[in-house]
């Protein structure tokens, strides 16, 4: 197999335009981050597997200084046809390149689906860490476990504990248009205790711990299930 973040770039790269056309509209800052951001004028913000950069658009115009990441050039392609202004910066989230690890920004955000596609989670954490100054904040909106693994009449179908890679085809949280994807993907699992352990043990406090109900997700899920959380920590 194919090194899992080259076979992912690759995945991408072959959908990211199509994705941001399908899904226009849908793909900006959630209510929940947004009610969760504070104040962001003149704040300098690292945001995380950006893709097309819609939410990190947002971001700038409430006034951060925004950087955006991501691995697929395609994606930044489209990122830079609409916001030209807005510094973009192709690299993958576990290995950041030095001129985003000298601790100058005041908060790292990603968002909506990102973990499944880091093997390594111990790297992004300590970019992260990296990346902050003291006192700055990392800001996560994901897709809950839970949610993952169970289906729409409540049936647990996943192994929670399951820690292997697998490799998917297709797309099916939006319409692709045109022919079929090829590229297969690499994903994989982290439970929620694995996500607040690696922060902790990359020298970052957890500050809060916020769980939403499953109809706020996009596989509108029973709201009795958690369906995203945001994890709000800091480096101290």
């Amino acid at each position: 197999m194919m090194e899992p973040t080259e076979q992912n770039r690759r995945a991408w790269d072959e959908v990211h335009r199509r994705r941001s056309a399908a899904m226009a509209g849908q793909l900006g800052l959630p209510p929940v981050v947004r009610a969760a951001l504070g104040e962001l004028s003149g704040r300098h913000v690292l945001h995380l597997q950006c893709a097309t950069g819609e939410s990190t658009a947002e971001l700038a115009e409430l006034g951060a200084l925004v950087t955006g990441v991501d691995i697929s050039g395609e994606a930044l392609d489209v990122a830079r046809e609409r916001w030209p202004d807005i510094a973009w910066v192709q690299a993958d989230a576990q290995n950041l390149p030095s001129e985003l690890r000298r601790g100058r920004f005041d908060l790292v955000y990603t968002a909506d689906g990102v973990l499944v596609w880091l093997p390594d989670l111990k790297s992004w954490a300590s970019g992260i860490a990296a990346a902050l100054r003291r006192g700055g904040d990392f800001l996560l909106h994901e897709e809950h476990p839970v949610a993952i693994c169970v289906d729409e009449s409540l049936r647990w179908r996943e192994d929670y504990f399951d820690e292997d890679l697998h490799v998917y085809h297709g797309w099916t949280h939006f319409e692709l248009q045109g022919p079929p994807a090829k590229e297969g993907k690499v994903e994989r699992f982290w439970r929620l205790g694995q996500v607040v352990t690696t922060l902790a043990a990359a020298g970052l406090t957890v500050k809060q711990l916020e769980e939403y109900p499953g109809g706020g997700s996009w596989r509108r899920l029973p709201s009795k299930v958690p369906g995203t959380y945001i994890l709000l920590a800091r480096k101290v």
